[in-house]
């Protein structure tokens, strides 16, 4: 990339009001200071919804920010972007917040930006910006300087950001600098631990490439991952930006480690929006292209059921279920990869073109990072859950401030011990909201014993599996177990957390849903089966005006809840059973919303606009999403026994 830049095209601000953003399209231009407050938290779902992503080449460029909420309104068409002659993008805290999705900076390369100014990123957002050739800054002076005339030079773009990183910005992204840099026939080699390491710094030092030079904390750095994974929405793009790079057929790099999931889009034919909008062909498409890949290659894949009504799993819970193991690290095409840092390995979620980088190389980029420890102490009190912590967390002031930015969350504490891993999978699952890297915790017996129950193997855990004593963190949190109460997020926003006790008036339930990779596992199952079951037993079954949905996270799941009896339970309170597949989270599939005017309570992860419906969603935990189903309204457990 030249040493200087000078951008073309009009500056986009993506304001709060949606009459600012009208009057942008149609032509005016605005200053910062009348464009008033802008958004802040725009995740990529609103940059690029779901109902979007059945493309994964310029294509794309029709539809950046069509899912973009400002006040109540939807501003933003198809092609206004390219049409409006847009370069540069403007935006509040967090941006690209959600879903690792490289579709949404690929969708604003292709409409026509180059540059993109917001107070903070998201750390896969903003890597994948990198990997594709989109410059970022928070320094909002650029603006003047371009309204000036000036030529920028790039170093403005690599100020703060590891030196691996800026030699990826400078040579125009990361697989032109891989071709040149990165050599894939090279085995790491563990380095010496050191002293005060946490137990993901210890992990990366035993991954890391032998040509690093630098591992100290925020550095770049390759790593060697034990598992790499993608999923049907991202293996075509990553293999046709792998073949653009090293050609067809591609020299992969351990292909038994290579893991493709078809779960995305499985439950595609009973989805609402694909099939009113006439999207299957287009998903059979995308479908095609992650079957090409695996008839090519031979890389492990799991697949559609037989009678096609769902998936063997979801991608994250069969990677904790049947392959990672502590010590390990693993790669994912998805934000919520960190799900099997339960197992205490290194699990994060990459963009399109780091898994095509790593499907050749066998390694994948990261920054070392800082990590924040949670403390949870004492003994939770009944029905309250992991869940329940982790929307205590999302609704911190440091959270919501962007501090957790890229940082690890290394949980532990006395509540975190007693917990099964199932539950510690809901901790490292919903860091993706948390905006951290990944979460992590440390194994222990109840980790060996997970292993051998679920997969018969006899682990032995290492001395080295944990964080040393004089481990330095970014911050230590404390949280009181026995003072945390069942919670719900308001629609919106994960973060939007208050106390179910607290709301003010009754808030009436359309729908219930318990399932997806966070609120899927056997232990949800448990909850779910243990609050019908009481409700039973009260005389009570699912409210009249309430539809309640129960989703298996994986097909072991299934077998679990048909050994202990828990079927016939659901039937006789009125369940409506989902196999598995990301469905309505990833509003696909059965579950979703179809107008305004519904309200979800829901076990899944993130409830963004738009995430599951047109219909407001709030977030809870399985106990609470159960107990709401049976009362129709929101309520915790609790309350309802009461």
């Amino acid at each position: 990339m030249q040493d200087s830049i000078r951008f073309e095209g009009r500056v986009l601000y993506l304001s709060r009001d949606p009459s600012c953003i009208r009057r942008q399209l149609a032509g005016e231009s605005v200053s910062l200071a009348q464009a008033g407050p802008l958004r802040d938290d725009v995740s990529t779902d609103e940059i690029t919804p779901v109902t979007t992503m059945l493309v994964y080449d310029e294509r794309l460029g029709r539809y950046p920010y069509v899912g973009l909420k400002a006040g109540d309104e939807l501003p933003i068409g198809e092609d206004a972007v390219r049409r409006g002659g847009f370069g540069i993008t403007v935006a509040g805290k967090r941006y690209g917040k959600g879903s690792s999705r490289e579709h949404s900076p690929l969708a604003e390369l292709s409409a026509g930006i180059r540059l993109i100014v917001a107070e903070s990123f998201e750390r896969i957002y903003q890597q994948n910006c990198d990997n594709i050739g989109i410059l970022t800054t928070t320094d909002f002076d650029v603006l003047r300087r371009i309204e000036a005339g000036e030529s920028i030079p790039i170093e403005l773009f690599l100020k703060g950001r590891d030196a691996l990183t800026q030699a990826i910005i400078r040579s125009g992204g990361l697989m032109a600098y891989s071709r040149q840099a990165l050599r894939a026939d090279t085995a790491s080699t563990p380095r010496a631990p050191g002293k005060g390491l946490t137990l993901v710094e210890k992990i990366i030092h035993r991954h890391l490439h032998p040509d690093t030079v630098d591992a100290g904390r925020g550095s770049g750095v390759f790593i060697r991952a034990d598992w790499r994974f993608s999923h049907d929405y991202f293996t075509g793009m990553s293999a046709h930006l792998m073949h653009l790079a090293y050609g067809k057929p591609a020299p992969l790099r351990d292909p038994d480690r290579i893991v493709a999931f078809h779960d995305h889009l499985v439950l595609a034919p009973q989805s609402v929006p694909h099939v009113k909008g006439g999207l299957l062909p287009r998903v059979a498409t995308l479908v095609q292209g992650h079957h090409d890949f695996i008839d090519d290659y031979p890389v492990r894949h799991y697949g559609q059921l037989p009678d096609g009504s769902g998936s063997e799993g979801i991608c994250h819970a069969l990677m904790a279920e049947r392959h990672a193991l502590p010590g390990e690290v693993v790669a994912g095409t998805d934000s919520h990869t960190p799900h099997a840092g339960a197992l205490g390995c290194l699990a994060f979620g990459v963009g399109s073109t780091d898994m095509a980088n790593s499907w050749a190389t066998g390694y994948v980029r990261c920054k070392v990072p800082e990590t924040l420890r949670v403390e949870v102490s004492g003994t939770l009190a009944p029905g309250v859950t992991a869940k329940d912590i982790v929307l205590v967390l999302l609704r911190s002031e440091a959270v919501r401030n962007g501090e957790a930015i890229g940082a690890v969350f290394e949980y532990g504490g006395e509540a975190v011990r007693a917990m099964s891993v199932d539950e510690r999978a809901t901790l490292t699952n919903m860091v993706a909201e948390l905006g951290g890297f990944t979460g992590i915790v440390e194994p222990d017996e109840r980790t060996v014993a997970f292993l051998k129950e679920r997969r018969g193997i006899d682990f032995a855990l290492e001395d080295w599996m944990a964080s040393d004593a004089d481990a330095a963190y970014r911050r230590v949190i404390h949280i009181d177990g026995a003072d945390v109460r069942p919670m719900a997020a308001r629609p919106g926003d994960p973060g939007n957390g208050v106390a179910i006790a607290e709301l003010d008036g009754d808030v009436a339930v359309d729908i219930a849903y318990g399932g997806s990779c966070t609120g899927g596992k056997r232990a949800d199952f448990d909850a779910y089966h243990e609050v019908l079951k009481w409700g039973l037993d009260q005389g009570l079954r699912i409210a009249p005006h309430t539809r309640f949905y129960l989703q298996f996270g994986t097909m072991e799941v299934k077998r679990y809840c048909e050994q202990r009896g828990y079927l016939d339970v659901f039937e006789r309170a009125g369940v409506e059973l989902v196999m598995p597949g990301c469905g309505s989270c990833a509003n696909c599939g059965p579950g979703q919303s179809t107008s305004a005017s519904q309200v979800t309570i829901s076990a899944i992860n993130r409830n963004f606009p738009g995430r599951s419906g047109p219909g407001s969603v709030w977030l809870a935990s399985p106990y609470s999403v159960a107990a709401s189903a049976l009362a129709g309204r929101i309520v915790d457990y609790g309350q309802l026994r009461r």
